[in-house]
């Protein structure tokens, strides 16, 4: 599916006449199993973050995002509020509502650049450069991929096949918006959270994998050119709970952001 509206677009706010408060949308095709894409909800929040901060030059540097309730295709309220301008960084704070329920609080430290030695231990791995066209099956097994799949190019690189009983839990590969526009803090939300979580490959069969909280470590100068390549590990699940660790490298080697995340699979079987 391609959608006829721009990413821009799908994460847009306008201003509602209250200080502080924004309208926007949580557009359908950005479903998965269960309701739609946290990363894709957690940028129509940064862009409310990104306002209350008000100074282009303040990057967004951590974001963290813990999701209250399942949201739904419609009208959302974003409220942001600045917690502390200092004179490089810059604390923010938001919410997310819908129907008169709070869906989303976030945290997120927005900061100009710091002088100081660039010193590397985290090298992008060494695999095939991305194609054209080839995206992988992000299908459960005798289903379809869910709409948010439309939105992206994915092509597999590293880990198992999912519901693939193996016995690491490791998945990603090359990533981005089918839409051609530069990588920014709002696309890493959605790429950091778009591969199939880490733990299916270990899966005997197919668990809806809701997050709990993301949080997003935005590493170098924004934006870059896309597609970015994801690497995604899981290492310990326990009563019905799954944390991801996340590396995002440019197809030139820099890293670009680091992420973990809390989920839960709901009615896992090993």
């Amino acid at each position: 599916m391609t959608s006829t509206s721009s990413f821009d677009q799908e994460t847009a706010l306008r201003p509602s006449g209250r200080e502080g408060v924004w309208e926007g949308d949580i557009v359908h095709g950005w479903d998965t199993p269960r309701g739609p894409l946290g990363g894709y909800v957690m940028a129509i929040l940064m862009r409310g973050l990104a306002l209350a901060v008000g100074d282009d030059e303040r990057q967004a540097r951590s974001v963290t995002m813990h999701f209250l309730r399942v949201p739904e295709a419609g009208p959302v309220e974003v409220t942001a509020a600045l917690e502390r301008e200092g004179r490089s960084l810059s604390t923010v704070s938001g919410r997310l509502g819908q129907g008169g329920n709070l869906i989303g609080l976030a945290l997120g430290a927005y900061s100009k650049h710091w002088e100081g030695p660039l010193l590397e231990d985290l090298p992008m791995p060494e695999v095939e450069p991305p194609e054209e066209a080839a995206d992988i099956d992000t299908a459960p097994r005798g289903g379809k991929p869910p709409p948010f799949v439309g939105r992206l190019t994915m092509q597999h690189r590293f880990g198992a096949k999912a519901f693939s009983g193996a016995e690491s839990g490791e998945t990603g590969g090359w990533i981005g918006l089918r839409e051609r526009r530069p990588v920014d803090a709002l696309t890493i939300a959605v790429l950091a959270d778009a591969w199939f979580p880490a733990p299916w490959p270990r899966l005997a069969e197919f668990a809806p994998a809701p997050t709990v909280d993301l949080t997003i470590h935005f590493r170098s100068p924004l934006p870059v050119e896309g597609p970015l390549l994801g690497r995604f590990h899981n290492h310990y699940v326990r009563d019905g709970f799954f944390e991801e660790d996340g590396v995002l490298w440019a197809p030139d080697g820099t890293l670009v952001a680091q992420s973990r995340q809390l989920g839960l699979l709901l009615g896992a079987k090993a």
